[in-house]
């Protein structure tokens, strides 16, 4: 059989056709892998944005666990503080207290004090006694005495009622003492009451 002319175009042409319709598939796997398509694009911004909320929640997360620490600290610390010094107003009404047993056993004089006379006698040693046993008990809860004399001055813990020159004393220092002072866990409860010593 003699092929025509017109099929042996036919078929060239088709054949050319299915070479096109290659090349045309292939160029265009070359444009997709080269280009992104519009889904990975999306995809991407989207993990971009997940990261982004994912590094500011961590962030916060952390602000929040140094923040819950602080907390605890400072509370934890105003409970100590509210052990040692939720006696303190206490303190201070039994320093009045304590005031008074000092005035009264400076009060009697010394040279009563004898067996002749067996009250005054056993009455002083009570007030002695009591004012030792109330000093422990300051002593056991914290609360010690200021009695500065001789001690240089201090606004934290002393109150100067007056300054004078006095010969052979140094300038600043704590010539006398008008009322004992107390500290609780070295906190000033309450400043000695001093006279001290200013330059001539």
């Amino acid at each position: 059989l003699r092929t025509s002319p017109r099929l042996l175009c036919v078929a060239t042409q088709q054949k050319n056709t299915g070479q096109n319709l290659e090349e045309d598939q292939s160029q265009s796997q070359n444009e997709q892998k080269a280009e992104p398509s519009s889904a990975e694009k999306m995809l991407a911004e989207e993990k971009g944005k997940l990261e982004e909320q994912l590094k500011e929640v961590t962030d916060k997360y952390k602000r929040a666990l140094a923040d819950a620490e602080n907390v605890r600290q400072r509370s934890q610390k105003l409970v100590e503080e509210a052990k040692l010094y939720g006696i303190q107003s206490f303190c201070k009404d039994l320093l009045e207290v304590a005031d008074i047993l000092e005035k009264a056993t400076e009060s009697v004089p010394k040279e009563e004090i004898k067996d002749e006379n067996p009250h005054l006698k056993s009455l002083y040693e009570g007030l002695v006694m009591t004012e030792v046993q109330i000093q422990k008990v300051f002593k056991k809860h914290g609360l010690l005495r200021l009695n500065p004399v001789g001690a240089k001055f201090d606004p934290y813990e002393h109150e100067a009622l007056f300054h004078a020159p006095m010969e052979g004393k140094e300038p600043g220092t704590i010539a006398l003492v008008s009322k004992i002072g107390y500290k609780l866990h070295g906190r000033t409860l309450r400043p000695a009451l001093v006279g001290v010593v200013k330059d001539a």
